[in-house]
């Protein structure tokens, strides 16, 4: 055994006893990562908390403008040049569209653009109101935009929480190549059984449980989203 690996093997027996002593005695190592510093979100996450933010903006605005006794049309195309920044383009073409195709269908074009199970509750409410005359149509327009940011809160929530599982994705995949490392660096002796055809199909087998095992919690801390119900009807 060298300097350098008894070095190394002091060292980690140092910080085991360390860990140890801080878990006995009740004491966080690290701070919560949603404390210390806010949570990264994919970019992905975020356009989606967005857009279910600006539905629930335009649900909203449609509320707003049909208690100014404003029909339905007339709401929607109100909205067409102020809907928010996600889903401008989608309700600017709605609003068009009202001009050359009935109201349910231009609604279901609508919702197969902004191709969201959040639009599709709102998109459902204008239908039957525009098909069947449902009443108080802005109260319920009202509860969807609630609904909506609260989905949005509760989708932020729930990234922040899965965070710690992404953390510990990196943290094992990290651990598991430097102490790898160190032994091709340090200890190339070790390794000598896998170099035999034994040795490499247990090695094979060692790595796909891990890549199993990174795939496994990588898909823990994905959030699924519901599917559509909404669908625009064949011509």
């Amino acid at each position: 055994m060298t300097a350098l690996m008894a070095f190394v093997l002091g060292a980690g027996i140092g910080l085991g006893v360390f860990l140890t002593a801080v878990g006995v005695l009740g004491r966080p190592v690290f701070r919560p990562i949603a404390r210390r510093r806010p949570v990264l979100m994919s970019p992905h996450v975020l356009a989606l908390i967005a857009r279910v933010e600006a539905i629930a903006a335009w649900a909203e605005m449609l509320r707003d403008t049909i208690a100014g006794a404003a029909a339905l049309e007339q709401a929607i195309a109100a909205t067409g040049p102020v809907a928010p920044a996600p889903i401008a383009e989608p309700v600017a073409r709605l609003a068009v569209h009202l001009d050359i195709e009935p109201l349910p269908a231009a609604l279901r074009r609508f919702a197969d653009e902004v191709d969201h199970p959040t639009c599709d509750f709102v998109v459902a409410a204008l239908v039957i109101a525009a098909e069947k005359e449902a009443r108080d149509l802005g109260p319920l327009l009202g509860q969807l935009a609630t609904c909506a940011r609260d989905e949005a809160k509760m989708r932020t929530r729930i990234w922040i929480d899965r965070a710690k599982t992404r953390t510990s994705v990196k943290v094992i995949a990290g651990c598991v190549l430097l102490f790898a490392a160190g032994l091709l660096i340090f200890s190339r002796s070790y390794l000598q059984p896998y170099d035999t055809a034994a040795g490499q199909i247990a090695l094979l087998v060692i790595g796909a449980i891990f890549a199993g095992s990174l795939i496994a919690m990588d898909r823990m801390a994905r959030i699924e989203v519901p599917e559509r119900f909404v669908a625009r009807r064949p011509e």
